[in-house]
């Protein structure tokens, strides 16, 4: 049976959150004729300009048909929309007649206040995530996943997650050999390599303008190496001790802990993500010990890795 898939716009919306999953249901749907038909929905339908001016024609949310999945993008009309009394109506009645409901970044926010994501597990762009949980402190935001499902609710991270979140669903639908055809043809991950702590943390670390920016990429993609003080420095042609100073007074944190920070989030995503051995995630991001990981886990997250794993059932 074809599913209806909506998309749903307002003024300002993020082009990119619409159009990632906008190809993934498309591509699904010639890998697999007739399994799903979009719908681009706005309160009063027609033209909706995103936030780069570039336009997508909608129909009015009362002239969708009846949905399977809705699919809220996010963007800086995000704000306005969540005051919408017409939009959080929509959402609440939408809500009790499809099986999932979904956002794609700051979407989260209009689902949050129409009280749809009380007390659910979930996600948004890392740079909006704590301002996501101080105003809804009902809803447990989780900041570096790429997407999470609860129940029924399905939200993903900043932008380019769209993608990440309709190829879920696909898989969900379809199966993930339909979901692996899809990532293929758009030239994508199936399954992203890391959460958001890739960037979030680099950003938190202040791996931006740096002269350390560089080292700490570096870092994130080679974390099955030793990382010590000596090598590190090495790579930034100074002293040890004088790089140590200068990571310090950069950074903010110590180059161990930065290696500790990196390889922790990384070892999370995994953990979550797949069903690998502890062991073997420890091995694999760099702690070899599974010890020195729980104990790594405990100080950052407050649980050890088989609890978190234990919670995404």
């Amino acid at each position: 049976m074809t599913k209806n898939i909506g998309i749903f716009l307002y003024k300002d919306f993020q082009l990119l959150d619409a159009s990632g999953p906008i190809t993934a249901f498309e591509i699904a749907a010639r890998v697999k004729p007739d399994a799903y038909r979009l719908a681009l929905l706005s309160i009063e339908g027609g033209l909706m300009e995103s936030s780069s001016g570039a336009a997508m024609n909608s129909v009015s949310v009362n002239d969708a048909p009846p949905l399977d999945t809705l699919v809220i993008s996010g963007g800086n009309g995000s704000r306005d929309v969540m005051r919408c009394t017409e939009t959080i109506a929509y959402l609440r009645a939408c809500a009790a007649n499809v099986r999932r409901m979904c956002s794609v970044c700051s979407g989260a926010f209009p689902l949050a206040a129409a009280g749809l994501l009380d007390g659910k597990r979930v996600t948004t762009h890392w740079r909006r995530a704590e301002q996501l949980q101080q105003l809804f402190p009902s809803v447990r935001v989780e900041i570096d996943r790429i997407h999470i499902r609860d129940g029924n609710i399905w939200t993903s991270a900043g932008i380019s997650a769209g993608i990440d979140l309709a190829l879920a669903l696909i898989a969900d639908d379809l199966g993930e050999k339909v979901a692996r055809r899809v990532a293929q043809e758009m030239v994508v991950y199936y399954r992203r390599p890391g959460g958001q702590s890739q960037f979030s943390a680099l950003a938190d670390l202040g791996g931006g303008d740096t002269r350390f920016s560089l080292l700490l990429e570096w870092m994130r993609a080679n974390l099955a190496e030793r990382l010590t003080v000596e090598q590190l420095a090495e790579r930034m042609a100074m002293s040890p001790r004088n790089f140590s100073r200068a990571f310090l007074n950069v950074i903010g944190i110590s180059p161990a802990k930065a290696v500790e920070r990196l390889r922790v989030e990384a070892a999370r995503e995994r953990v979550e993500s797949s069903r690998q051995p502890i062991e073997q995630i420890a091995t694999a991001v760099g702690f070899r010990d599974p010890e020195r990981m729980r104990r790594a886990f405990l100080r950052r997250f407050g649980q050890p890795p088989q609890a978190i794993r234990r919670s995404q059932g």
